[in-house]
């Protein structure tokens, strides 16, 4: 969440930073109005201890001299319960002042633009093709989509044979190389308490669209990155950066816009990816962000798969990120659609990952923080996360992009091994 402290001190500054993506200031108005509230109910409050204290020790003097206090006593009394009331109005306004800035999304980097993403890099050549991959999928026997709708309805679908294999092939391969880059891995679980859900942003703003089992109060993990940006939630780090991969099936009850990507395996309700997480010092967040970024190419690149950089302007960005780099990878048979819902044309670059600095937003919702030296104050950490990638969608993009003339789908060459062939008929 943002900090109190500074919008209590530079109000002005918040709002220009979240007007590039906030048209309504009204909340903000809303909490520095409770927070002056709330601040008076306090200084009112203190003020009154301090005179009860008084009271009361003149109160033990005037009864060992053995001297009447019934009227003081009735001051003390009176006291205590402004306290009581002082306490009680300082309490409802912070209770009222957490919720509504849970509401707030994150300040966008002073570095992005207002609106209009920025392709910053494309590498690889894209390859014209016609056919959509769930149509390979079917002709070659690796997806059975009507049997996953039978078992749980639309936007789900069952892999077969080597279509599972390749899956397993990818997770693989992204897990193997994002350790090879220092991350740990980790196994998390796949349901999550309340406070892990709002740690991370995705509730209260995005509650809607989770799976939960409100009777346990649980919620299907929309991604990795809750559990394992969590693990450290209520603690302080010994040692910086930290750094965390980890492939899980992952659940969103939102599938995107109604009439989009309604066929295939780009916009489903459960999708394997690999998330890898940061917590760094926050001097070194930008820098990392980029590493982060890096890390989520090389796997792009090892496949061979053309793909290209974007920088999300202030307007497109999610809910805690304050910067953020969309990988789109080439779907050469994918449709572009008008505005209709109609397909238009076909090929269209198709996000995969998205990696993304919250600086200390996250952290500040969780209360992760470090030590700079032993005995220093602590302070938040920034969490950065990013897709490492979504599976689903790069298993697609293989069949598309190594689609031969013949019908059948060419192995990239890293996962030749894994596989055991060199091409899928």
């Amino acid at each position: 969440m943002i900090d109190i402290k500074k919008l209590r001190s530079t109000p002005d500054a918040v709002r220009t930073a979240l007007s590039r993506r906030v048209g309504d200031m009204s909340i903000l108005d809303r909490i520095i109005g409770l927070d002056v509230r709330r601040r008076a109910a306090l200084t009112a409050g203190d003020e009154m201890k301090a005179k009860k204290n008084a009271a009361s020790k003149e109160i033990g003097k005037l009864k060992s001299q053995g001297l009447p206090a019934d009227e003081l006593m009735k001051s003390v009394a009176a006291m205590a319960a402004g306290i009581a009331t002082c306490d009680k109005e300082a309490g409802e306004a912070d209770v009222l002042i957490e919720q509504l800035l849970l509401d707030i999304p994150n300040e966008p980097d002073p570095a992005i633009p207002d609106a209009g993403n920025l392709v910053e890099k494309t590498l690889g050549e894209p390859r014209p093709g016609t056919e959509h991959h769930w149509d390979i999928a079917i002709r070659l026997g690796l997806c059975d989509f009507d049997r996953g709708a039978k078992l749980s309805g639309a936007r789900f679908y069952v892999l077969k044979g080597s279509g599972a294999k390749l899956e397993r092939a990818l997770m693989d391969l992204m897990l193997s190389m994002h350790i090879g880059s220092g991350y740990t891995e980790i196994l998390p679980p796949l349901l999550v308490n309340r406070e892990s859900m709002t740690g991370t942003g995705q509730y209260p703003k995005f509650i809607e669209e989770s799976f939960s089992c409100e009777r346990d109060g649980l919620a299907l993990i929309p991604t990795a990155e809750v559990p394992v940006t969590n693990l450290h939630r209520d603690e302080i780090l010994p040692a910086l950066p930290v750094k965390y991969v980890a492939c899980t099936p992952c659940f969103r009850r939102e599938a995107g816009a109604a009439g989009k990507d309604t066929r295939g395996v780009i916009r489903v309700h459960q999708f394997h990816k690999v998330e890898i997480v940061k917590f760094v010092r926050p001097e070194d967040s930008p820098a990392e962000h980029e590493t982060l970024t890096r890390d989520a190419e090389r796997i792009l690149e090892a496949l061979e798969l053309p793909y290209r950089r974007v920088l999300l302007a202030a307007d497109d960005l999610g809910f805690a990120s304050s910067k953020t780099y969309d990988l789109e990878v080439w779907m050469p048979g994918a449709p572009e659609m008008d505005p209709s819902g109609l397909e238009k044309t076909a090929g269209r670059y198709v996000e995969v990952s998205s990696c993304s600095n919250f600086t200390d937003y996250q952290a500040r919702r969780m209360s992760i923080r470090f030590k700079r030296e032993p005995g220093a104050r602590p302070e938040l950490v920034h969490t950065l996360n990013g897709s490492g990638l979504a599976v689903g969608r790069t298993w697609a993009a293989i069949l598309e992009n190594y689609l031969q003339p013949d019908g059948a789908v060419r192995i990239p060459n890293v996962l030749r091994a894994f596989m055991g062939c060199d091409v899928l008929r």
